[in-house]
């Protein structure tokens, strides 16, 4: 039943005259590591796998089949469909813990070991957004689980989370709006990103440090200096 109004979300607010399509939760947490990688997986349709996404795919195949249980007296929610009218948010948690005093808890499954990640914890934001428009409850908390070291990070969905999933979506919007590309980030993230050789950051900034140069040679305050 909850897939089936996911589903009527998310066609009836695509075809509403004026209202924007609803933007991928996914798309925060890309968007938040990397600009650039979020327009080329959500504005170009490009992706492309490595070691990491591989391994990111075998720890969602924990919880990528739709279904629920109750262990020790939690309601346990796998795959549940997520959405947001007000926010123009759609997706999916990995699990979701419903409590029997009537908390809810997103949980979000990452590979590696327990770490901070700012870029995790705004998707889990925009999880916990979802979660207390479609409850209309409250959900002032969510978790990290990391598959390495079999540990959750328990994560305070606060007022700066809250702003954050704000901003990402409004610079979402902004980005896909334009149809141009973000400039390349081009330091420690692009080695671990899939995307490296389609995004080509080292390429880019070397021709952009040409065009610098080559436009210092012909200006007039240049020569005159």
């Amino acid at each position: 039943m909850t897939f089936m109004l996911a589903s009527v979300y998310t066609t009836a607010a695509s075809d509403k005259v004026g209202t924007p399509d609803p933007i991928a939760i996914s798309a925060l947490q890309h968007w938040a590591y990397c600009p650039r990688q979020c327009a080329l997986i959500h504005q170009e349709q490009s992706f492309a796998d490595n070691l990491h996404t591989a391994r990111g795919q075998a720890v969602h195949h924990l919880v990528d089949q739709p279904g629920e249980a109750i262990k020790a007296g939690v309601k346990i929610e796998r795959s549940l469909p997520l959405w947001s009218e007000r926010l123009g948010l759609v997706g999916k948690a990995d699990l979701v813990e419903i409590h029997p005093d009537g908390a809810i808890l997103p949980v979000e499954y990452k590979h590696g070991r327990k770490r901070q990640a700012r870029h995790d914890d705004i998707q889990l934001a925009a999880q916990a957004l979802c979660l207390e428009e479609m409850f209309d409850r409250p959900v002032p908390h969510g978790a990290i689980y990391h598959a390495s070291s079999h540990r959750r990070r328990e994560v305070a969905i606060d007022a700066s989370l809250r702003a954050a999933v704000s901003e990402a979506l409004t610079a979402i919007r902004t980005m896909l709006a334009s149809g141009r590309l973000p400039p390349p980030v081009n330091d420690r993230r692009c080695r671990e990103c899939s995307l490296a050789e389609l995004c080509q950051p080292e390429l880019i900034a070397e021709r952009e440090r040409f065009k610098r140069a080559l436009s210092g040679l012909f200006d007039p305050d240049s020569e005159a200096a």
